[in-house]
């Protein structure tokens, strides 16, 4: 049975499936494959979605509701035909439509999808949108980021192995920025920014009541149906300005015509805000995640807003660096949650590839003075596992207390409570009674904390599960079982542990300027085990392997075991007779390897 990816947008929404090694676009009823997000109720109660909904923003705009999705997981509710709509049940109302289109197209039944959501999407945005699709009659495991998704679609479409780019997601009601670090088959979330309240419907709006101000009409005492109309006039001009040097917008009002000619600067002097907007969730992105834009390759444009040259213009201006389409900006999340959706049927083309999220907040414990101690920090790729050592601040103290946040304020109490936790310790002098904390985060939400004293083994557990978290207890339960393995530190670690030995061993046999150099690889391989970031843990690893494989040859250390199977008497013989010469410091060659490595070749 197929697993459809989900594009649920904020103006349009597509599906997708993977098929014949690909992941292809399903085509809705009118043969396109871009519906509308926009519901429309009737006064029988009849349910218009789509193409169809959208014509009637104007001709009914009382019964008719669109741009939803910027209030998924809020309180906000829309009254249409007599009756409340929550946002997800509006979502859910797409998300079924495009559930028959799929089913019509595959010609069986559809139970499960994989939908994309902004990467800055919240705890409570993302349940939102999980409640929707179950109200579609969807199984939803996975929800992915949309940066995510274009990511993992661009690399199917233009493979790079190691290559960090940023994602530039504008779509018509929110704004992601995200660093992604594409590197051995795995699509890793550096960082993710972005404003769930910006988006190509801010332009319409900008350019409304900018054509109201020229045309001295009031925007505030407008009806519902004449804003309607001059937000559509907007619209369209705003999508002419793509393609043409001029657009002209006109409207009927009180009777009379109203036109106005929009070039491409007088929209961006309209819309100037809305520029000054988009660079915020950049340099948060940017900063987020440790980087520069010299470390960026290519930004990879995705949204229906970015078709707009202005905002290409704008972003080359002040970037400094080449911006570009990828497949198409209106379908390339789509393709990727399609191209996800076959991970997860494990096609053979894609079973490998993976895909990670990153925590989009800080988690840690308050401490003396009333600071916040991180342990987990926002931006980690999920699923994540970290620790950190806290003693007594006082003597003969017997207790630990630790409060457990999320957030970004240093001030801890000023973050959201999420729990605590209490550990008894032995008296003695403050400072010498301490604790290792373990903090271990899944995509599912799930906070397991772990805390022992580590003079007494004293141990203490506790889980917490987002109160808005509909998983079941069953579910929990698989999903604390699958975290156990996060908890083995890096080094522990057989793969990384085998690295640092074989290391040592190389050590051992070196010579004063050789050992200088392993022992300064070492030193950087551990300083990234104890940073305990797995995506960067591998990098640095194949790096090791690299180093040691070099030195290993130079050293010629391991040839000597062909040699010794082959053992015979006549070994005395043939040294005598070419007089071998043993001092193997002179083979090594070191001040060859020193220069050969200053020269940058084990640069990384």
């Amino acid at each position: 049975m197929a697993i459809i990816g989900i594009d649920l947008g904020t103006t349009n929404s597509l599906v997708t499936v993977w098929k014949d090694g690909a992941s292809e676009l399903i085509p809705n009823a009118f043969g396109e494959v871009l519906t509308p997000s926009v519901v429309s109720i009737d006064e029988n109660g009849g349910v218009y979605v789509g193409k169809i909904a959208r014509e009637r923003l104007i001709s009914h705009p009382e019964n008719t509701a669109s741009v939803f999705k910027r209030f998924m997981g809020t309180d906000k509710v829309y009254h249409l035909a007599e009756r409340d709509y929550t946002p997800q049940e509006l979502s859910a109302y797409v998300l079924k439509k495009l559930k028959e289109d799929a089913e019509k197209y595959l010609q069986e039944t559809v139970t499960e999808a994989v939908i994309s959501v902004p990467a800055y999407f919240n705890n409570a945005q993302r349940d939102a949108t999980k409640q929707a699709g179950v109200l579609a009659g969807f199984k939803v495991d996975r929800i992915i980021n949309e940066p995510s998704a274009a990511a993992l679609a661009c690399q199917q479409l233009y493979p790079e192995e190691d290559v960090m780019e940023m994602v530039f997601d504008f779509g018509g009601g929110t704004l992601d920025v995200s660093v992604v670090d594409c590197f051995d088959n795995v699509i890793n979330v550096v960082s993710v920014s972005g404003d769930n309240h910006l988006g190509g419907y801010d332009f319409d709006m900008a350019m409304a009541k900018y054509f109201c101000e020229k045309q001295k009409i009031d925007y505030r005492e407008l009806s519902r149906n004449e804003r309607a109309a001059i937000i559509k006039s907007a619209e369209l001009c705003k999508q002419e300005l793509s393609t043409a040097e001029h657009s002209d917008m006109v409207v009927n009002y009180n009777g009379e015509k109203k036109e106005l000619t929009f070039d491409t600067e007088k929209m961006i002097e309209a819309s100037a805000g809305i520029f000054q907007r988009m660079l915020k969730p950049i340099k948060q992105a940017l900063i987020g995640g440790d980087v520069t834009m010299d470390d960026i390759r290519r930004i990879i444009l995705v949204g229906g807003s970015c078709k707009m040259p202005s905002v290409r213009l704008y972003l080359q201006h002040f970037l400094k660096k080449e911006v570009v389409f990828l497949g198409s900006p209106d379908t390339i999340v789509a393709l990727g949650a399609g191209t996800y959706a076959g991970i997860k049927e494990r096609k053979a083309e894609i079973k490998d590839m993976l895909l990670t999220d990153v925590c989009p907040f800080t988690l840690g414990v308050d401490i003396v003075g009333g600071s916040l101690s991180p342990i987990i920090e926002r931006n980690n790729a999920l699923p994540v596992s970290r620790s950190g050592i806290y003693q007594t601040v006082s003597d003969g103290q017997e207790e630990l207390h630790f409060h457990i946040y999320q957030g970004e304020a240093p001030v801890a109490s000023h973050n959201v409570l999420l729990g605590e936790i209490k550990l008894p310790v032995p008296k003695a002098p403050k400072g010498v009674e301490k604790a290792d904390i373990r903090f271990t985060y899944d995509i599912n939400g799930i906070l397991e904390v772990d805390a022992k004293v580590l003079s007494t083994d004293e141990t203490a557990h506790l889980v917490i599960v987002d109160e808005k978290n509909h998983m079941s207890e069953q579910q929990v339960n698989e999903a604390l079982s699958s975290m156990q393995a996060l908890k083995q530190h890096p080094r522990d670690k057989e793969e990384n542990a085998y690295l640092i030995s074989r290391c040592e061993s190389l050590y051992a046999l070196a010579g004063i300027q050789l050992r200088e150099f392993l022992l300064h690889e070492l030193e950087i391989f551990q300083y990234w085990l104890d940073r305990q970031d797995e995506m960067k843990i591998k990098k640095a690893r194949n790096r090791f392997k690299t180093v040691l494989d070099l030195v290993e040859d130079k050293m010629k250390v391991f040839n000597m075991e062909d040699e010794f199977e082959s053992f015979s008497a006549g070994w005395y013989k043939e040294a005598k007779k070419e007089e071998l010469d043993l001092d193997m410091e002179d083979e090594w060659d070191e001040e060859e390897l020193k220069d050969w490595f200053k020269e940058g070749h084990m640069t990384s």
